[in-house]
This record gives structure tokens, C-alpha cells and sequence, in this order.
């Protein structure tokens, strides 16, 4: 049976943390499709195929960091989870905050799991790497097929 590569939208403006988020995706050898946005208007019209996004694909999780430019990271968690087309994709937060205002006005806007980003390089690669093993190992998304065993990259 041939499976879909699993759809990620990484929506973040530090060129640093999107590398190491990457790097850390591509050590785990799964099939993944990895898009990137650097803005909150950029990601809302990734999401919903406007303008230069007309052909974007579905994304099946979305790892979002809050201080964004233009439009930030809270306000499109809150479109996201209040769109009855976008609700249903998990949202990661990965921020540099660990204000638990942030934290909890996150969990109020329907994330699906706030990670902060830790300072350390090997902790940062760390962290990536336990998103990767639970949201695109063993947690079954919506889209049928893509199931934990589906993803590996044989």
C-alpha cells in the first residue's frame, strides 16, 4: 500500500529555529512534507489557499510559534481553531515564552500542546525530536492512512 508523505506547516520567522526544526524532522526519517511560512498573514493564507497558496496542501499538523510579525501566533490559533475547516488540525506551540499567561491563554484558544523552546542547542534538538516521535509517530491524525506505520520512510 503506498502512503502520503504526512503534511507539516512550520510557522516561524527565525531562519535559525526553522533550520534546526528541519534538521531535527529530517533525522527522523519519516515521510514528511515540510511547508514554511513566516508570518501569521502568510500562514492564515497557506491555510486557506489564498493567493500564492492556491495549490498548499492540507496540512495534517501545524507547529506554530506565537511572536510572529504581522499577525501573531495567537491570533491565528485563534482563527485556526475557530474555523470549522482548519479546527480540526492539530496545532504545536513552540515558543520562546514560558509566561504562564501565554500558556494558559493558549490552552484557552484550543492548542493542542505548548512547548517552550529551550535556549541550548542539544535540549532544542531534543525537544524537536520528542514533537517528531509523538505527534508524527504515535498519534494517529485525521486523514485515514496516515497512521504511525504509514509515515515510516522505509
Amino acid at each position: 500500500m503506498q502512503y502520503e508523505p504526512l503534511e507539516t506547516l512550520i510557522v516561524e520567522d527565525n531562519p535559525g529555529d526553522v533550520r534546526l526544526i528541519l534538521e531535527a524532522l529530517k533525522e527522523g526519517k519519516l515521510l514528511v512534507n515540510i511547508s514554511v511560512v513566516q508570518d501569521g498573514i502568510e500562514a492564515m493564507d497557506f491555510l486557506r489557499r489564498q493567493g500564492k497558496y492556491q495549490q498548499a496542501p492540507r496540512p495534517d499538523l501545524i507547529i506554530l510559534d506565537l511572536n510572529l510579525p504581522k499577525k501573531s501566533g495567537r491570533e491565528v490559533l485563534a482563527e485556526v481553531k475557530t474555523d470549522d475547516d482548519l479546527r480540526i488540525i492539530p496545532v504545536v506551540v513552540l515558543t520562546s515564552s514560558e509566561a504562564q499567561d501565554d500558556v494558559a491563554r493558549a490552552y484557552g484558544l484550543h492548542v493542542n500542546c505548548y512547548v517552550a523552546k529551550p535556549l541550548g542547542l542539544d535540549e532544542f534538538m531534543r525537544v524537536i525530536k520528542s514533537i517528531d516521535e509523538f505527534w508524527l509517530r504515535t498519534v494517529r491524525l485525521p486523514g485515514g492512512t496516515k497512521g504511525a506505520e504509514s509515515r515510516k520512510n522505509w
